[in-house]
């Protein structure tokens, strides 16, 4: 899938992918949300991720799991 909002590179963090332009995990921002710390929280702590580019791994991450494909996979 293309996203110009995240970034996957061997030489950055081994290949971890990260958000576009910063070393910032994207886990980062499923962990903080997880943990009941809002969108703003996150960004407060990594200033070099912008909202924009949170919003779009979001709504990707939304899209992915929507998908016709992911909605009738067998998880048991």
């Amino acid at each position: 899938m293309n996203n110009k909002a995240v970034n996957i590179d061997p030489e950055i963090l081994s290949g971890t992918p990260v958000f576009v332009g910063t070393r910032v995990p994207i886990k980062n921002l499923f962990d903080y949300i997880e943990s009941g710390e809002t969108l703003e929280e996150f960004l407060i702590a990594f200033p070099s991720v912008t909202k924009e580019l949170a919003i779009e791994v979001l709504e990707t991450a939304e899209r992915l799991v929507t998908t016709e494909y992911f909605s009738n996979e067998n998880f048991n």
